[in-house]
């Protein structure tokens, strides 16, 4: 597990909250008047990524982080914080340092000041290699595509997917539980769990999207324990062979390869089987005549495989599914955590959109903005309390939230996949793409989200 910085900490008055912006400095008198230290800490993590072509150790990094923090006055809540510029080190070799996780504890806009946190720093290099492809036996097909994580593709993936709240927090845990029941070695036959999670829903919600970033930020916080971490994304119809009862071979070759990765005690591997009901479906369709006794010999090999790979404590079988009435119950009741993944509710749809119209904002594509770098609208929670505040030097701000509100609710029915995709949509739409108004913009988007709501349902 990652070791972690400790820090003195104490509770904050609200008042004193107010006085400091977030992941600002304040003052370092501060810093001496600290209160007493309480019984528990807010354990934040705080993830540092390395320059791409940086060759310092990372045990020396996360050592200079921990002392810069320490040194540090800061606010927490999730986002950047600046690398000091005086620290030659630091700025030699971190890109970027995140703080993540304090949305748990930070309510009401509450914000945790440094003596109130434990900082859990974690870091960590971009691989650049890409996918590398495994063709299977006839040469047709690639049976598994395989990226080395934490892998710059997947970067940012994590931050830019919005659900409901505490899904991505509950599929951290859990990961993180097995994990650490296999290293503290829990009796499986006392206390069992198969690290399989089943995710499902209906198509464009972003389940596959969320296996790879989950995939993605557990080898950044459990770099220290696996240094190397592999996702092996299994292409379901490769397997299945054209060859009568060759199709459960062609699993148990595939198992067996990702077997020999899970040997090496210090390699972390995500096995990412989407759309699952392909290769795990229900037993009893073939029983009944209406499915060929090939996929029969699929699904008996699947299962198999996974139970070989329960007594390997490095590995963690991640599944989508939109078809889940349509999987074998037995391969249901392995998955320690099923779930469900529906389209974005109003807040979510919020979020998103805010995300996107924030982008197009730092891009200057939306125009009228006196400052595009510190140009951020407010979160759904606090979006009551904002707009009804009196208009006045906001008052620019405050109109967009209202009209990006207004769009979330016309967006109802859409899939994440397809709120991602109105932006652009509108902008197509305009007469003079060039010179973007954001509030005729937002018109444009609603008129979209009407059009696109209206040929789904035709």
């Amino acid at each position: 597990m990652t070791a972690s910085a400790s820090m003195e900490i104490s509770l904050q008055n609200p008042q004193d909250a107010q006085m400091s912006e977030p992941n600002d400095v304040v003052p370092e008198e501060s810093a001496l008047s600290a209160p007493t230290l309480p019984e528990e800490k807010f354990l934040v993590s705080v993830e540092v990524c390395l320059k791409p072509l940086s060759t310092a150790r990372i045990e020396d990094v996360r050592l200079a982080v921990e002392k810069m923090l320490e040194k540090r006055s800061l606010s927490y809540i999730d986002g950047p914080i600046p690398v000091p510029p005086e620290d030659s080190f630091l700025t030699e070799n971190v890109e970027r340092i995140h703080i993540c996780d304090t949305d748990e504890w930070v309510q009401n806009n509450d914000i945790l000041l440094f003596w109130q946190v434990k900082p859990d720093v974690h870091v960590f290099q971009l691989s650049e290699e890409g996918p590398c492809e495994e063709l299977s036996g006839d040469g047709q097909l690639s049976t598994f595509n395989e990226w080395i994580l934490p892998a710059k593709e997947f970067d940012g993936m994590w931050e830019s997917l919005i659900y409901e709240p505490g899904l991505k927090k509950r599929l951290l845990r859990y990961a993180a539980t097995a994990l650490l029941f296999t290293e503290k070695g829990v009796n499986p036959f006392l206390v069992s769990w198969n690290r399989v999670v089943l995710l499902h829903g209906p198509p464009g919600t972003g389940k596959t999207s969320l296996c790879k970033a989950l995939a993605q930020k557990l080898s950044i916080r459990f770099n220290s324990r696996y240094p190397q971490c592999q996702l092996v994304e299994v292409n379901a119809h490769s397997l299945f062979s054209k060859w009568f009862s060759e199709s459960g071979k062609l699993v148990a070759k595939l198992f067996q390869k990702i077997q020999e990765m899970v040997e090496e005690e210090n390699n972390l591997v995500f096995v990412l089987i989407d759309e699952v009901e392909s290769l795990a479906a229900a037993r009893k369709a073939a029983l009944s005549g209406s499915e060929p006794s090939d996929s029969m010999r699929v699904v008996n090999a699947l299962l198999t495989q996974i139970d070989k790979l329960k007594s390997s404590p490095n590995v963690i079988i991640l599944t989508t599914s939109n078809i889940t009435a349509a999987i074998d119950i037995a391969f249901i009741d392995r998955a320690d955590i099923k779930a469900y993944v529906g389209p974005p509710t109003l807040q979510a749809r919020y979020e998103i959109l805010t995300s996107c119209l924030q982008e197009l904002v730092r891009t200057r594509i939306l125009a009228s903005f006196q400052d595009y770098d510190q140009f951020m609208l407010p979160s759904y929670t606090s979006l009551k309390e904002k707009i009804n505040m009196p208009e006045g030097q906001e008052a620019q701000t405050l109109q967009l939230c209202r009209q990006l509100l207004e769009t979330a609710e016309a967006c109802e029915g859409l899939s994440g996949r397809s709120l991602r995709k109105l932006p652009f949509l509108a902008h197509a739409a305009l007469s003079n793409p060039y010179s973007c108004d954001p509030n005729k913009f937002l018109c444009t988007m609603i008129e979209t989200a009407k059009r696109e709501r209206s040929e789904i349902t035709d």
